[in-house]
């Protein structure tokens, strides 16, 4: 029995009562007590699954690598992205649909069995009725049937199981595709505002120490206040630049991270390559875009999607067919009373074979109107046919597209910054021994600002630019 403690008698405290020789106790009710062996069920199955989700959790988040590639992140983001994992569950659906469509040709077998009492009155044999008896009775049996013809069904469903199984497969490889171009992008990104932050940050170093030299001359009498200023001035926009380069890397840490489902919790920190080409020698359009035809996953999906139409079609025409189907059939039956029950089995033991056929003479434009729907379906998988080679062809078009504007403009960046660097410096010694204004040093600096953050744009994007368009001819992604 289980027991609480209560208060003594004579209303006294609890903690003196339980520590007394003889402290008054009070049995727990029955109810009380499942309630609480319930409480205490639910407890232990909430702490399981929350220590089942988190093991999932941890196995996913286990031997992560300290600095992160580009193939690390694609693996892993392909491997745990939750809308690749739900493809997959589809698919793995999709392939039990087929192994049922497959069996539909198969017999299936079923046993029967029942038993039941009767109270009733029996005959007496002299015409009559004696008295109320209890009499037992059961049947049992099995029984099979198999479809032998129904004008190509079973064949065409099985055919469609199989290209609605293909179908999802080349669902998962899109989406790995979409998946994979959005990681890299994002992966670049933060390597552009990484080295964004570096920049900016020798760009604040460099300001301070103006400053700080400009203070030196304003005190000796030198320069005016308002060079100092001007200086200042700079030097605070130089600071706010880099705190707000500093805030973007991070939301672009954040994104890469969402992409890869990866707890906020995890350390992120990304592994710069080695090189970084942003030139190579461009295939031709033509080519590239009869490669992506060939290979692209979206491509094959409007293929297949036809395809299935198409058998739909011969599905709609099957309901015009008879159907024959060939059945068999093995029991027994006993009801109480003489003789035995085992006679009364061996008795009542019977074989049955047989066969039906169903054929459909009016079916009210049922069949007729399926047979039309699936001409129409035909049409429209041909439109998206088309649509889909139509809008990938302008796709691979406009990547090639981005590829020349991509590396024109880095071509162009890179004389920009030659440039503006060198007058840059020259601006530098002239402010040294006042021989510039320092409202034209800093145009000068300006300019030069502006141009490196276009080198470092035109970089990125030309080296993104040219491995999307060689994506979509087969080639993967790495740096």
């Amino acid at each position: 029995m289980t027991y609480i403690y209560d208060k003594g008698v004579n209303d006294a405290p609890f903690w003196p009562a339980l520590c007394s020789p003889h402290p008054v106790i009070k049995p727990l009710h029955m109810r009380q007590q499942r309630q609480a062996i319930l409480c205490f069920l639910i407890f232990l199955s909430v702490t399981s699954l929350v220590k089942a989700q988190t093991g999932a959790t941890d196995t996913a988040l286990q031997n992560l690598p300290s600095k992160w590639n580009l193939q690390n992140c694609l693996d892993f983001a392909i491997r745990n992205n939750i809308t690749i994992n739900t493809f997959r569950l589809s698919q793995r659906s999709s392939e039990q649909d087929l192994l049922q469509a497959r069996a539909a040709n198969q017999p299936n077998l079923l046993g029967t069995a029942s038993e039941g009492l009767t109270y009733q009155k029996r005959p007496n044999g002299t015409g009559g009725y004696g008295n109320r008896t209890v009499t037992g009775s059961g049947n049992y049996g099995v029984n099979s049937a198999v479809t032998l013809y129904q004008g190509g069904y079973i064949r065409n469903n099985a055919k469609e199981k199989q290209l609605l199984t293909e179908t999802a497969g080349l669902d998962i490889l899109q989406q790995e595709n979409d998946l994979t171009l959005s990681v890299t992008q994002g992966f670049l990104n933060i390597l552009l505002a990484k080295e964004n932050i570096i920049y900016l940050q020798d760009l604040v170093n460099t300001s301070g120490e103006q400053v700080k030299q400009a203070r030196q001359k304003y005190d000796a009498g030198s320069i005016a206040l308002k060079d100092l200023v001007q200086l200042q001035a700079q030097y605070a926009n130089d600071k706010y630049s880099l705190v707000t380069a500093q805030n973007t890397h991070r939301q672009y840490i954040i994104s890469l991270k969402q992409f890869l489902q990866l707890p906020s919790s995890v350390d992120f920190d990304l592994q710069e390559p080695d090189t970084l080409i942003t030139k190579e020698l461009v295939p031709n359009l033509t080519e590239v875009q009869q490669q992506a035809l060939a290979i692209r996953p979206e491509i094959k999906i409007a293929d297949k999607n036809l395809d299935i139409a198409r058998v739909n079609l011969q599905l709609a025409r099957s309901a015009y067919n008879p159907t024959l189907s060939a059945s068999g059939a093995s029991a027994t039956s006993h009801s109480g009373g003489d003789p035995s029950i085992l006679k009364q089995l061996d008795n009542n033991f019977y074989q049955q074979i047989g066969l039906s056929l169903s054929v459909p003479i009016f079916t009210r434009r049922v069949a007729r109107t399926g047979v039309e729907k699936a001409k129409i379906q035909i049409e429209q998988a041909q439109l998206d046919q088309k649509n889909t080679r139509n809008n990938l062809s302008l796709t691979v078009e406009q990547a090639y597209v981005n590829v020349i504007n991509a590396q024109g403009q880095y071509d162009a960046s890179v004389e920009q910054l030659t440039a503006t660097k060198e007058s840059y410096r020259i601006a530098g010694e002239q402010l040294k021994v006042g021989a510039i204004a320092t409202v034209d040093y800093l145009i000068q600096k300006n300019l030069y600002t502006q141009s490196y953050q276009q080198y470092v744009q035109a970089k990125y994007n030309a080296a993104l630019t040219i491995r999307i368009y060689d994506f979509y001819r087969g080639v993967p992604i790495k740096f």
